[in-house]
């Protein structure tokens, strides 16, 4: 019997040496594991629609959407048609009044530069889109004034009211600033503020484009725009991915 035993302790002499050849971590780190979701966050500014409503002058819908592609980086777009009537005068007289119709896209990229408590899903935004629009005007009516009136009558050569102007176009670049936070579950609310450069603008000879959906009011002689966005998102996820983090060594 004593024979079986020496042999058992001499075979297991060389595997309980081996296992105390490895380190032992008196140390270790407690890691807590949180499931950051990635997906498409769909819909739509909502100042559009209330303004819509309080506004009779003003119609809009703008649908919103974005897409994680990283921890911090989104994909964006926005698509929105808008009419909007506009009124300029002189002295309290009219010079004339315009309706401008139309749809536009934007479409570029969100980078996320807020750090987020763990297992939060807030967004401090920096981003940039390439924005195009395709409109029309409808000049609705308009006074002739003599020079004296400091008028210039080419301004509006051969219109006559009812007339519509086709065929408009518009491109800008825009810089985009905002937050995003998650009021429940998957649902979100954000706003921002949306700065355009025009790029390129094709307007009638005879009228020029003052207002452009997308854009905002042309101020003459500036290519620059100033846009609003109020928001509210719903996320659809379509896969988690693990974020750990470690916690601190007990002293």
């Amino acid at each position: 019997m004593s024979k079986y035993i020496i042999s058992l302790t001499l075979i297991l002499l060389p595997l309980n040496l081996l296992g105390q050849s490895e380190p032992i971590d008196l140390q270790k780190k407690d890691t807590v594991e949180y499931k950051e979701q990635y997906g498409l966050r769909v819909g739509a500014d909502i100042s559009k629609l209330v303004l819509s409503f309080v506004d009779e002058d003003y119609t809009g819908l703008e649908l919103v959407g974005d897409y994680r592609l990283t921890h911090k980086l989104y994909l964006a777009a926005e698509i929105g048609n808008e009419t909007k009537t506009q009124s300029e005068n002189l002295s309290q007289t009219l010079l004339y009044n315009f309706e401008t119709t139309g749809s536009y896209i934007k479409a570029g990229v969100d980078m996320n530069t807020y750090e987020n408590w763990f297992g939060m899903n807030n967004s401090i935004i920096l981003g940039g889109r390439y924005a195009v629009a395709s409109f029309s005007q409808t000049l609705n009516d308009y006074s002739i004034f003599d020079s004296n009136q400091y008028y210039n009558q080419e301004f509006l050569a051969g219109a006559e009211p009812g007339r519509e102007f086709t065929g408009l176009t518009a491109s800008w670049l825009e810089l985009v600033v905002g937050i995003k936070a998650e009021l429940f579950a998957n649902i979100y609310v954000g706003m921002s503020a949306r700065l355009g450069f025009l790029i390129t603008n094709k307007e009638d000879e005879n009228f020029p484009n003052l207002w452009i959906p997308g854009f905002n009011k042309v101020t003459d002689g500036s290519n620059f725009g100033v846009n609003y966005n109020y928001s509210i998102t719903y996320l659809i996820p379509f896969y988690k991915k693990s974020k750990k983090k470690k916690e601190p060594n007990p002293q």
